[in-house]
């Protein structure tokens, strides 16, 4: 029988690649930073988020800085968003899974909730997560383990669907399955590196979640 499937949500179920891209390259503009493509934000990025963007500037980048490259990266990303749609399989992925669903996610948490709504998704979850600190950027693993916990679910009864290699270091910190997805955020190869299950849809990604139990 299946039980909890944790979503990821940037990446994954919204298709936004195009705007995260964009809203990269307007705060790599307010810190004098080249611009990247997309092939090259696949390849390159990571967090913390502080991280990726010393590497993409070529120096440090301490945590005031990054607080404000935080503010330019969300208000650049809030000015597209209503322009973002779904993953194309994304309804019929959330419709096969005949376990328990949530979301967790690294956006802020009150416009997390209303995108959602939006969207008409907020049926499928019995619980949505977003981040709920001023300043984010940092690792998954700290937000899934209280997400499992306030939701009841042990991380071995869990897989995570997402599209990074945090998404893999976080659910593998509490023992839960993961799948990672090649249409977000991550170069395929560098997911394909990592060892656990890939896939190139949603719906292959919940089929390849049940092969769990």
């Amino acid at each position: 029988m299946a039980k909890h499937l944790v979503w990821d949500w940037n990446g994954t179920l919204l298709d936004d690649l195009w705007l995260v891209v964009a809203a990269t390259n307007a705060t790599l503009a307010s810190a004098a930073g080249p611009t990247v493509t997309a092939d090259e934000h696949r390849r390159d990025f990571r967090r913390p988020v502080s991280a990726y963007y010393a590497h993409v500037l070529g120096r440090p980048v301490d945590e005031a800085e990054f607080a404000r490259l935080d503010r330019v990266f969300h208000e650049a990303y809030r000015s597209g968003l209503a322009e973002c749609g779904l993953a194309a399989d994304a309804a019929a992925a959330l419709s096969a899974w005949p376990g328990t669903q949530s979301l967790l996610s690294m956006f802020f948490h009150d416009d997390l909730v209303l995108v959602i709504e939006e969207h008409g998704l907020s049926t499928h979850f019995v619980r949505v997560d977003g981040l709920r600190h001023g300043v984010g950027g940092g690792p998954k693993v700290e937000h899934l383990v209280a997400h499992l916990s306030t939701v009841g679910v042990d991380g071995g009864d869990s897989v995570l669907i997402g599209d990074s290699v945090d998404d893999a270091e976080a659910a593998a910190a509490v023992g839960a399955g993961c799948v990672l997805y090649t249409g977000g955020f991550t170069d395929p190869q560098r997911l394909r590196a990592v060892g656990v299950p890939v896939a190139d849809s949603l719906t292959e990604a919940v089929r390849l979640a049940g092969q769990r139990w």
